[in-house]
């Protein structure tokens, strides 16, 4: 099974900002310029652990 790619559509679609993401990003020492351009693997976005990061998760395999 392919995994999902999470994007910044998905991040909108969860009702989440730019600039939020952005410090998400920071924090979790994740690279922005490769997420903005191709996003990223859902299981890495999970793997931080992050409620809203989980939500977006979500949001991209269409649960939410």
């Amino acid at each position: 099974m392919t995994e999902v790619i999470v994007t910044m559509r998905h991040v909108r679609q969860a009702k989440m900002c730019s600039r939020g993401a952005r410090a998400f990003f920071i924090r979790h020492n994740l690279d922005w310029q490769t997420f903005i351009k191709q996003g990223l693997p859902a299981s890495t976005i999970a793997s931080t652990g992050d409620a809203m990061a989980l939500k977006v998760v979500e949001v991209a395999y269409g649960r939410k």
